[in-house]
């Protein structure tokens, strides 16, 4: 049953990311990306990490495409672009894409190169050498744990930039008087 229900959730995350990829309208392209983003999280379910599957539902499907959504509906994202520019960017795109498809697929059909199994580490040993941290888990205690010790610099610069990105929002979406 596990394995109907991956290739059914998978599937769908994979139709509907490339319908948002080939969608001419910006706000169809942004439903089709939260419905890969719930499929992704009913696939960290199926692998049993439902801290993850929470997060991605509440962070990505609900907060950053609310925000994606309400930025193309502000913009009004005008369709007054070149066709002949779209077509030469669309060609060159699908190009490179078909390009890395092709290279990824031979190099792992002829190479024979694979990741190699990584066991489980903990999270973190003492200085002393006697025992260790918490050892990695699926929960959010170890989640938390490395998030505020090992990563507290890639999370401070990532709430930078978010904090960025909300000022630029407020900048763009910010009416000017026809005085100023």
């Amino acid at each position: 049953m596990t394995d109907i229900l991956f290739y059914v959730f998978a599937a769908i995350t994979l139709i509907s990311g490339l319908l948002m990829v080939v969608s001419p309208n910006a706000v169809n392209g942004a439903i089709c990306m939260i419905i890969c983003f719930v499929t992704t999280a009913a696939l960290f379910v199926l692998l049993e990490a439902y801290f993850l599957a929470v997060i991605q539902v509440l962070v990505y499907a609900g907060a950053v495409m609310v925000l994606f959504l309400f930025i193309i509906m502000l913009l009004d994202v005008n369709k007054d672009t070149s066709d002949l520019l779209k077509d030469k960017m669309t060609l060159g795109a699908s190009i490179t894409g078909f390009t890395l498809l092709v290279i990824l697929t031979v190099s792992v059909f002829a190479g024979g190169q694979h990741l190699p199994e990584t066991a489980l580490l903990p999270v973190m040993e003492n200085p002393s050498g006697e025992g260790v941290g918490i050892p990695f888990t699926t929960s959010a205690k170890s989640f938390g744990y490395s998030l505020f010790t090992k990563y507290m610099l890639p999370f401070q610069v990532t709430g930078f930039l978010l904090l960025a990105a909300m000022i630029g929002v407020i900048v763009v979406s910010k009416k000017h008087s026809e005085n100023s």
